[in-house]
């Protein structure tokens, strides 16, 4: 199963992403968690102390370098576009709490769309763990599709959508929708989050008629408590809120095609 979790920033996509891969994980899943964003959360989402550092595998540098056949940050080389990438995970993921986690972290140039080994190296990595690796694969997204071509796409199972009760997210999961089906992937579960009661639900379901809202997360301050404190969102959930992320689960597997 491969899940692509987007939505606006803030909107609580690591969460969200980090909870249903802990909740994989804790039934003996292997569960690879792959966080696109460059502003990196989910690793602290998963319980990864900050006394843990994570590399991004964009400051892989030597290794780019090597695989590509040039040098990072400099101009007019020839590189191969297809770089081997097989070994990747198994070689720089970081495991806890029974999850295995890649950042990819973000491209210093102007223009993450660059033409440049990092990029080429970075697109060919996820293209070959939504294509080819067997594990479940969950990816916390920046505010877009940036990192998901058509090839890729169609290897993708669903992608879950995660708003809040306000107008501009509501808008950019709109348009994750939009992008989304112009490369494919008409698969969607949508999240309504950080909700206060029905007056939020009710607004999040009117602003999508005819797409059902999968599932309500509440406003959650002992998730907050969590954040602050330096363990995994699922610590900080109480047993409603992991009944939804239950109840998110099931929805996905059921929707996936045979």
């Amino acid at each position: 199963m491969k899940i692509a979790v987007s939505g606006k920033g803030g909107v609580g996509k690591s969460t969200v992403a980090a909870s249903i891969a802990l909740t994989l994980a804790g039934r003996g899943q292997r569960v690879l968690a792959l966080d696109t964003d460059p502003d990196a959360n989910l690793g602290a989402a998963l319980g990864f102390p900050p006394s843990m550092p994570i590399k991004p595998i964009s400051a892989e540098i030597a290794l780019i370098e090597e695989r590509t056949g040039a040098k990072v940050n400099q101009y007019g080389q020839m590189f191969k576009i297809n770089p081997e990438v097989s070994d990747v995970a198994d070689k720089l993921a970081v495991k806890r709490n029974g999850v295995e986690l890649l950042v990819l972290g973000a491209i210093n140039k102007g223009g993450g769309g660059c033409a440049c080994p990092e990029n080429t190296f970075i697109k060919a990595l996820v293209t070959d763990l939504v294509l080819y690796k067997n594990e479940t694969l969950i990816m916390d997204m920046e505010a877009g599709i940036e990192h998901l071509g058509r090839s890729t796409a169609m290897g993708v199972d669903v992608m879950l959508i995660v708003t809040e009760p306000g107008q501009r997210s509501i808008d950019c999961a709109r348009s994750v929708m939009r992008l989304s089906r112009d490369i494919g992937l008409d698969r969607f579960v949508l999240i309504g989050n950080k909700v206060t009661g029905d007056e939020d639900r009710a607004y999040i379901a009117s602003a999508f008629p005819g797409q059902k809202i999968t599932a309500f997360l509440p406003y959650s301050q002992n998730i907050r408590d969590a954040d602050r404190a330096g363990v995994s969102v699922s610590d900080g959930m109480n047993a409603g809120e992991k009944a939804v992320i239950e109840g998110i689960i099931s929805e996905i597997w059921g929707i996936r095609p045979i």
